[in-house]
């Protein structure tokens, strides 16, 4: 699949099969974010997969309720191992840097025929307290993983002249 099709393939997928996730996809899905751009070539990043039910339900109430956190078949909690690190734009690096991992995972699992969900509706306390993520460690996002048991029609989005400007902030 070219890139551009597994972008405008992505979809939010929030119903999963009850299927196991193929090992060798899910390490693809890893070696993805391994091999993506971070400030400096850091990599300061963990990624915690978590496929045991208990866990994922347990993260449900985490993610204020979703309940689709613990129906899909496996977790990918990226987390950032330094966060006080800032580019000269101003912007902390881990959060730049674990949002392009996660893109990279997206698009991967996309190209896999797998379907995703990134959260950010999370209590990144509870997160770390189900995890036994040390305290100075920042949870970024949670991706939901699995067989899509659902095909959601693509979401509006705004046309181009509306996000783009030649040249100058118009």
């Amino acid at each position: 699949m070219e890139v551009f099709n597994a972008i405008t393939k992505r979809r939010s997928i929030r119903k999963y099969k009850d299927i196991e996730i193929e090992e060798e996809k899910i390490k693809k899905i890893l070696e993805s974010a391994r091999l993506s751009p971070s400030a400096a070539n850091r990599q300061q990043w963990k990624f915690i997969i978590i496929k045991d039910k208990v866990t994922r339900e347990d993260l449900v109430d985490a993610a204020n309720g979703q309940k689709f956190v613990g129906e899909a078949p496996v977790l990918i909690v990226a987390c950032s191992t330094e966060s006080e690190s800032i580019m000269p734009c101003g912007q902390y690096a881990y959060t730049v840097d674990l949002s392009i991992a996660l893109s990279f995972i997206i698009l991967e699992a996309t190209e896999l025929e797998l379907g995703t969900c990134w959260l950010g509706a999370f209590n990144e306390t509870m997160v770390k307290k189900i995890l036994n993520i040390p305290d100075e460690i920042r949870v970024v996002g949670i991706v939901t993983l699995g067989y899509a048991n659902e095909n959601p029609a693509p979401r509006p989005r705004k046309n181009e002249e509306e996000i783009v400007c030649y040249e100058s902030y118009d």
